[in-house]
């Protein structure tokens, strides 16, 4: 006699084999997903080119020349290592360490890179909303955004680690199999530190709603001081003067961090400087069996992160995902954020409905770990960097060399913050999208809206650009003339990117497009990002090469009434095209947003 038990359960397993059967096999999806995939990126490729051939011609010049001005500086720095350190065993030393080095601190970049993709990816995108509602096993769409992830995080780590070493294999005249292992060598990396970012992404957000914000919060502080002291201790302050013999062995004494045997980026340089040994015809030595066997470990260790990352995900995503979204329940907070009270406090200046709208604005920038995350990590590197600066010995009364750092740091700043501008400040008019209805409904006219969203980019991009350049400058002990002129610039600097992004994201609006890297990667936002290229480089050239003749005028006891007349000249050619840069974009934004229709 069958119990009530035993029927239901084999009614269960019946049921749990008929919803097996009736899944694809994991193949199957996997073909279905390329296929998907093979079909969106010849549609985008058919549209960029029948709409956006200006875009691409942009893009495909801008990078070729961005490669070249790299692959240049390397071959220029390499052939001054050869020149300067005699003995090759010191010189094979230097190179070693600058291989370990650059390629450490792009393990580290794209960890973070790809977390922050693959999050956006997984937990944040409407493909990805989508295809949890579909019979897709989670682990086949954790594995469809990380190779997605993969892709997006390892373009910027091709463009700036293939021109150093197509420079450094010239420069030591590398046997073929050296350039034809580049690509495999490369692609095998790029994945190890995307299965690590991809892990810890996934864990990070399955275990955030059982960890307390005060946990997270000491976690970060402990992890931002550990950084300190390595970057402190290893740019502590150097016997001698720069690039002297003892220089260059207490530098590389301080790099044997990098050296460890378990970093994949010292079986990447190892591989790479075996593969480039010019020793292939002595008998007895096999270069390329060494580069090999490092390439074998680069692949193994790659596929086995790729499987944990994808196991992982099978098991964690769907719960991770639920309770992100889940977590929202959780009870409000009963005051404001002191930044918000701040905002609606002490800006008597503006009017109600113009705070309001820039407090918003805010709390949609805190909101968004995509956001802050790329913020705080350039940024914070900036500051490091700076911080540092004054800890290489050099001679102090070289005017010429200080004024040249100093102007490049502000080169360096306003570069970063044109991406910056581009990628978050110029789509957020068009992010509004569908919902702008609500603001045109308010009492609220619409030069207000507009005008909130440039406040929002200037006072939030003009405190740490102007405290990243008055540490550089602090650190660097320049004059205060130079300090106030570097002041004054990126000020312009941000008022000119600000105004550049606002006006043409109101002139040239997507408002059905819900996702900001997209609108950035269109042609308002490349044209955005050639102007605002171009601006820095003016308002910067204005100030800069005048300060420079200046200053080594003044030093020669010579007549510097003439140079102090161009200096003038620069600085109010500087602030034409400041103003220029600001007033111009914005009233063809507001001329194009007042006549938008929605």
């Amino acid at each position: 006699m069958t119990s009530i038990a035993d029927t239901w359960g084999d009614e269960r397993v019946a049921t749990h084999s008929t919803t097996e059967e009736l899944l694809l096999s994991p193949a199957a999806e996997a073909r279905l997903l390329w296929r998907l995939r093979s079909r969106m990126v010849r549609t985008m490729i058919r549209q960029a080119l029948t709409t956006a051939r200006l875009r691409v011609t942009l893009v495909v010049l801008l990078s070729a020349f961005f490669w070249y001005g790299l692959f240049l500086l390397f071959g220029e720095g390499f052939r001054f290592l050869a020149h300067t350190i005699a003995h090759p065993v010191t010189q094979a030393q230097t190179v070693q360490a600058v291989y370990n080095v650059f390629f450490a601190s792009l393990l580290v970049m794209l960890v973070l890179s790809s977390a922050i993709i693959l999050y956006g990816g997984l937990y944040r995108s409407s493909e990805a909303e989508f295809l949890l509602t579909t019979p897709v096993r989670p682990e086949r769409v954790v594995l469809h955004k990380f190779q997605e992830a993969i892709v997006f995080s390892s373009w910027g780590f091709l463009l700036l680690g293939s021109p150093m070493l197509v420079a450094y294999g010239l420069q030591v005249e590398s046997p073929w199999y050296y350039y034809a292992l580049l690509l495999p060598f490369m692609a095998a990396f790029v994945y190890i530190p995307g299965g690590i970012g991809a892990i810890l992404c996934m864990l990070f957000v399955h275990h955030l709603a059982r960890l307390r914000r005060q946990a997270l919060g000491l976690a970060g502080i402990v992890l931002f001081g550990g950084i300190l002291l390595l970057i402190w201790a290893l740019l502590a302050k150097t016997e001698g003067n720069l690039l002297t013999a003892n220089w260059f062995q207490e530098m590389l004494g301080r790099l044997q961090y990098s050296e460890h045997r378990l970093l994949p980026s010292w079986w990447l340089s190892s591989g790479l400087l075996e593969a480039a040994r010019n020793d292939a015809g002595q008998p007895g030595s096999a270069p390329w069996a060494e580069s090999l066997l490092f390439l074998s470990l680069l692949i193994s260790n790659a596929l086995f992160l790729r499987v944990l990352a994808v196991a992982i995900g099978g098991r964690i995503y769907r719960t991770s995902y639920s309770e992100l979204r889940t977590d929202h329940a959780r009870r409000r907070p009963k005051a404001n954020f002191w930044l918000d009270q701040a905002v609606m406090r002490f800006a008597p200046l503006l009017t109600p409905q113009m705070r309001l709208l820039i407090v918003k604005d805010l709390r949609l920038f805190r909101r968004d770990p995509v956001q802050w995350t790329q913020f705080l990590i350039f940024f914070g590197l900036l500051a490091l960097y700076f911080a540092n600066i004054r800890r290489f010995s050099y001679d102090v009364n070289y005017t010429a060399w200080v004024n040249m750092i100093s102007f490049l740091n502000l080169a360096v700043v306003g570069l970063i913050l044109s991406t910056f501008t581009t990628r978050f400040i110029y789509p957020m008019l068009s992010l509004e999208g569908r919902r702008f209805w609500i603001l045109c409904m308010l009492p609220v006219r619409r030069e207000s809206v507009l005008w909130g969203k440039f406040l929002f980019a200037v006072v939030g991009s003009s405190l740490p650009c102007c405290l990243l350049i008055m540490l550089s400058d602090l650190m660097l002990r320049v004059s205060p003339l130079v300090l106030a002129i570097h002041q004054l610039t990126c000020l312009l600097l941000c008022l000119g990117l600000s105004g550049i992004a606002v006006g043409l994201g109101a002139k040239m609006p997507d408002l059905r497009e819900e996702s900001p890297s997209k609108i950035a990667a269109g042609f308002g936002g490349t044209l955005n990002l050639v102007i605002s290229a171009i601006y820095i480089v003016a308002v910067v050239l204005f100030t800069a090469l005048p300060m420079h003749f200046y200053l080594v005028m003044s030093q020669t006891d010579t007549d510097s009434d003439r140079y102090s007349r161009y200096l003038i000249a620069g600085i109010a050619a500087a602030l034409v095209t400041g103003l220029t840069a600001t007033i111009v974009p914005m009233r063809l934004g507001l001329k194009s947003f007042r006549s938008l229709e929605f």
